[in-house]
């Protein structure tokens, strides 16, 4: 027998003909023989009106009664989906996350899980009850309501998964899988039918928001199996698994961007000893994210520094920087126009020119490339934003990835 955790986003949840829809998905898979937790979202704008709720009535001062409301919105949701099953004559039952309980530190409304104590729950689905649990939130030190921020239900589905065992955790969503770009923006992508997790991790981080990062590296630290597919449709989806699952390791599986980018250049600061210290420690102290870095030298003794934050944070790094140089220089430029666009594959540690590939696709379409990034298993570059589309579509053929 095997054990199922399903977990359905708030598109998959809208409304109550969607309940109703994903009742009858998870009555399919008990009928298939299996164990079945379902993880839920809240219905999709009902969070997003919770936070007006709050922002109506103060200015979030206490994170703690920010948590205990917009919480709400899962446990509706649970309690619904639990009613929808058993008008099927499915056993079913709704678990807030301190009921089970889901143990989190206590930093509100960004909580991180520490540990979740399935005891109570395991026995019950072992006796074939459905347990429909409200994703999204946890119970912290103070015994308060925490909440585990943006995409905080898939973070919940995979630990939970990862608690009882189960043998694999099944990502409802509006997309039929994980594709090798955004098809969007790139019509001939393809859906990939698997991918590792350092791969999907990667694209996460990069912006490609089909699976949340804390719920890619929690799969990937227990082997967990994933699979990311759609609730509008039977299309097999797409699984996320150890690298050792796939035989034909693709030289590039995907190509991902990145809006939310940034640029800083300062320019003709003398080159001695330090000055990486000095600009990136005081950013550092801010808690503001520096991605990308590259430094030029110059013959006249000084240098030019620039990086990436993100836009969000960019007049606050700008204020920093100008704040803290203790060492002269000749100006600071700033650019919000760019975005960063990255090749993502396995297939890269064992394979030579990549780069050189991506290199020369761009400059094919006179694409400046601002700087250069590389891991492992990626390569990224920061370009004008005004050629995201042109980027994104030259790199999908130049590697291959456009669909027959």
């Amino acid at each position: 027998m095997a054990r199922i955790v399903q977990k359905f986003g708030g598109t998959s949840v809208s409304d109550i003909d969607r309940i109703k829809s994903v009742a009858l998905r998870v009555k399919a898979e008990v009928e298939r023989g299996s164990e079945v937790v379902a993880v839920v979202s809240a219905m999709s704008g009902v969070t997003n009106k919770l936070v007006e709720y709050c922002s109506n009535v103060t200015n979030m001062s206490d994170a703690r009664e920010y948590d205990t409301i917009v919480s709400t919105g899962e446990q509706v949701t649970s309690g619904l989906l639990s009613l929808a099953l058993q008008e099927l004559g499915i056993d079913a039952r709704s678990w807030s996350g301190w009921q089970i309980p889901v143990i989190t530190d206590g930093v509100h409304g960004k909580a991180r899980i520490l540990k979740i104590n399935s005891e109570s729950l395991v026995p019950l689905i072992k006796q074939g009850q459905v347990a429909v649990v409200a994703g999204f939130q946890g119970i912290g030190p103070d015994n308060r309501i925490t909440t585990l921020g943006r995409g905080g239900s898939d973070t919940t589905a995979v630990a939970l998964a990862a608690a009882i065992n189960a043998d694999r955790c099944d990502i409802f969503t509006d997309v039929e899988g994980i594709y090798t770009a955004d098809p969007r923006i790139v019509p001939n992508a393809k859906k990939l039918n698997k991918i590792t997790y350092e791969e999907i991790l990667e694209m996460a981080s990069l912006g490609a928001k089909v699976l949340q990062t804390r719920s890619v590296e929690m799969a990937m630290k227990h082997r967990l199996r994933v699979q990311v597919l759609s609730s509008f449709s039977d299309a097999p989806g797409t699984l996320v698994c150890d690298e050792d699952e796939i035989v034909e390791k693709e030289l590039v599986s995907g190509i991902a961007y990145s809006h939310d980018e940034a640029k800083v250049t300062i320019l003709g600061v003398e080159d001695q000893p330090g000055v990486a210290a000095g600009i990136f420690g005081p950013l550092a102290d801010a808690n503001i994210n520096v991605d990308m870095i590259v430094q030029n030298a110059s013959e006249d003794g000084t240098t030019d520094i620039t990086f990436t934050t993100g836009r969000a944070e960019l007049d606050r790094a700008l204020k920093v920087v100008k704040d803290n140089m203790k060492i002269p220089y000749r100006s600071i430029n700033s650019d919000r126009s760019v975005i960063k666009v990255s090749v993502i594959g396995v297939g890269m540690r064992s394979h030579a020119g990549v780069a050189q590939t991506m290199f020369t696709a761009l400059a094919d379409k006179n694409i400046n490339i601002h700087i250069i990034s590389t891991s492992e298993i990626k390569v990224s570059v920061l370009i004008s934003e005004s050629y995201k589309e042109l980027a994104l579509r030259a790199l999908h053929t130049a590697y291959g990835l456009d669909s027959a």
